[in-house]
């Protein structure tokens, strides 16, 4: 009987159970039901509504309201003449000349579409996009011009901090000012967005029609068809979203008169919003571009977003219009491309000669490069005082290859005779100031004036240091004998097309040549005279980590680099292998690396920390990139171990972060001879026989070696500390 009890029970709360269950599973359903339905009467009046403007916007484009206005303005009056064709003045009868007909002129309200009266506040933004600061520089000079005007409200702002949603409301004249980087940026998302919008067939083909809009595109020419390739397309994709294009795109190349470029079409930009006279006169208000047709075929003579879906079985009736459609589009492509984007009227006034090379270092870099402590010399090349140069010069220590290889610091020459470079590397510390190119391209310099300036400025820059407390007298007076050139200042000295003039003039007065080249021209790496010592820039073992790290101009880069490490390996005389450690973009692959050695079988192999300068143009580096020195010894004590028995470590320096792994053949009884016997070397040169890197060799002192106490410190030189850890002695006797 209990348990009679207990199983009804049971089943009565079972039944209980599963009847709740199934009252709220009703529930969710009919609330549900109810919130789709108020949504999907929200959708359709917002598709009424879009419909709606879409009506007015394709009003508007298709200038019937305009016409309407246009009429009403233009309305003939008895006093009303025109210009016929024979020039004679005569009353309004629709048949005078195409511009002096009354017909023709522009009336009252269609010219204040054009410029701004006084009366009239104009909203203008300005968003600009850069890595370099460039662009945000050429803003700040554009917002400078406008809030001159009373009658304009400007506001300036970086492209990523703006809501790319709110573009599709935007109704201020919005003026873009854009740099092209082959590399992740901060136009990235606008970009995207905008290229999405465009051809997403759901988005309003006028969807951008109360925007009005200019762009200035920054670039540099020697990436080809890449050149302002990002600001070009989105100067085609606004006008064909329906934005009203102002002034056509303008453009400045890195390797020209960018300053001058922007200038120029600034002022006129600038003269077409506030100046009447120029508007009326100089202002078409339909600008004709060879680029591209702003009409897309799908919008002829209706609007697809109100037809009706198409069954499967009428599908073969649509089959001609999407192959017209589609080769609409196609010679739209073809057309653009072809033509760059480039509107027919010319922005500046003064053209230059097609047959004459121009100079590679223009006004703007010249400046820049000069703020930085550069002496440029000529049009190409440059010279610089190293801060080693500073320190051996107080005795306060020299850089590594003094460590290395006995390269006094204070009489040594850093210099390039081609600030060009064919990479853009995320650790270059020229913080990419500094023009590229696959060629050179530019006018050239002769070897003799080169050698002359560089030297006659280094000495320049010297004597501007006698007055520095703590500068050694002797040292200072043998820096005016300089004995050392490292041509490793900036860009790729290999690309000079009289490279090997310029080093014999080198050899000529006995000053060693330690030549760094980024290995991407083997033709010129084929042609070069023998260097005291070659260097090879190994900054990655991979084709992935080579292309994140070195950002190449050269599609065929891998191949290029392999094929220089080939040259190397015949070359016959001193070279190194350069590789600079950036964590987390190279530090791993060791096996790649060691592929790397054995193909191009270097004296030396150098290894450094990546040096931390700032970055915050178009570099993401930080701190967190820069390897600590036990790191770096990590690192090489596990290259070495699987480099087998050809290669050992054989100095450090541990103020640079560096170390030298160096080929056994150069430790000779047990003792290392990495350091260069400089008076042997120009001896045997001279004679003009062949001579091999063993041919010159010079014994490493102990303090120079690896594990050493002095850990590459001079014991000559005073250490000098800017930060003391114990007793707030700011300079140590010897050692590190």
């Amino acid at each position: 009987m209990l348990l009679r009890y207990f199983e009804s029970l049971y089943l009565s709360y079972q039944a209980l159970f599963w009847s709740c269950l199934a009252v709220g599973g009703i529930v969710v359903f009919y609330v549900t039901l109810l919130n789709s339905k108020k949504k999907k009467k929200q959708i359709i009046e917002d598709n009424k509504k879009i419909r709606e403007l879409s009506a007015v916007n394709k009003e508007k484009t298709t200038g019937k309201g305009l016409r309407k206005r246009f009429t009403r303005s233009t309305k003939k009056t008895s006093n009303q003449t025109c210009t016929n064709d024979s020039g004679e003045k005569s009353a309004c009868c629709g048949n005078g000349g195409v511009s002096d007909c009354c017909k023709n002129q522009l009336s009252e309200e269609t010219y204040h579409i054009i410029t701004a009266n006084k009366s009239t506040k104009i909203s203008v933004k300005i968003f600009y996009a850069t890595q370099t600061r460039t662009a945000k520089y050429f803003a700040q000079q554009l917002y400078q011009s406008f809030t001159k005007h009373s009658n304009c409200e400007c506001s300036i702002m970086d492209i990523v901090e703006y809501e790319t949603e709110d573009f599709l409301s935007e109704s201020a004249i919005c003026i873009f000012l854009i740099s092209t980087y082959n590399v992740e940026g901060p136009l990235d998302w606008f970009y995207k967005w905008l290229e999405d919008t465009r051809y997403d067939f759901r988005v309003d083909k006028q969807a951008l029609s109360k925007m009005k809009f200019a762009i200035f595109g920054l670039g540099d020419s020697a990436y080809g068809d890449q050149f302002c390739i990002q600001p070009r397309n989105i100067d085609k994709w606004l006008g064909q979203l329906g934005a009203k294009r102002l002034y056509p795109l303008g453009e400045g190349d890195k390797n020209s008169d960018q300053e001058k470029n922007f200038e120029a079409w600034k002022k006129s930009l600038v003269d077409m919003l506030f100046d009447p006279s120029y508007a009326l006169n100089n202002v078409s208000s339909n600008l004709n571009y060879d680029s591209y047709s702003e009409s897309d075929s799908d919008s002829d003579n209706n609007n697809n977003s109100d037809t009706e879906m198409v069954d499967v079985e009428d599908i073969g009736a649509l089959a001609p219009k999407l192959q017209a459609a589609r080769k609409s589009k196609e010679e739209e492509e073809f057309v653009y491309k072809n033509s760059n984007g480039r509107p027919k009227r010319t922005l500046s006034e003064q053209e230059v000669p097609i047959n004459e090379p121009k100079e590679m270092v223009t006004p703007m870099l010249r400046k820049s490069l000069t703020k930085q402590g550069y002496k440029v010399v000529g049009s190409h090349s440059g010279v610089k005082i190293c801060r080693w140069t500073k320190s051996a010069l107080r005795g306060r220590g020299s850089c590594y290859k003094f460590c290395f290889y006995g390269i006094q610091s204070h009489r040594c020459l850093e210099t390039t005779p081609s600030l060009a470079c064919s990479n853009k590397c995320v650790f270059c510390w020229r913080h990419h100031t500094n023009p590229v190119g696959k060629e050179f391209v530019w006018k050239v310099d002769p070897p003799e004036m080169i050698f002359s300036e560089c030297l006659s400025n280094h000495y320049k820059m010297i004597n501007e240091m006698k007055g520095i407390p703590g500068i050694r007298a002797d040292r200072f007076q043998e820096a005016f004998n300089v004995r050392h050139c490292a041509l490793s200042l900036v860009g790729e000295p290999i690309l000079y097309p009289h490279i090997n003039e310029f080093i014999k003039l080198l050899h000529d007065r006995h000053i060693s040549s330690f030549m760094v080249c980024n290995a991407q021209h083997p033709s010129r790496l084929r042609a070069l005279d023998k260097v005291t010592q070659l260097y090879v820039s190994v900054d990655a073992s991979t084709k992935e980590s080579l292309k994140k790290i070195d950002r190449p101009l050269f599609k065929d880069f891998w191949e290029r680099f392999l094929e220089c490490l080939d040259i190397l390996s015949q070359k016959g005389q001193r070279t190194v292998y350069r590789l600079t450690l950036v964590k987390d973009y190279n530090t791993e692959e060791i096996a790649n690396y060691v592929e790397l050695v054995r193909r191009g079988k270097p004296d030396f192999i150098e290894v450094k920390g990546v040096t931390y300068c700032g970055y915050g143009g178009a570099s993401k580096l930080t701190m967190a990139n820069v390897p600590y020195h036990n790191e770096v010894i990590s690192f090489v004590k596990h290259l070495n171990e699987n480099l087998g028995d050809t290669y050992e470590i054989a100095t450090e320096h541990s103020h640079s972060c560096s170390i030298l792994i160096a080929n056994t053949k150069f430790k000779i009884n047990n003792k290392w001879y990495t350091w260069i016997d400089y008076d042997k070397f120009f001896e045997l040169l001279e004679k003009g026989e062949h001579f091999t890197s063993l041919d010159y060799i010079a014994p490493t002192p102990s303090w120079a070696l690896f594990g050493s106490p002095e850990a590459g410190f001079n014991p000559e030189d005073q250490r000098f500390y800017r930060k003391s850890k114990k007793n707030n002695n700011s300079v140590k006797n010897g050692g590190c």
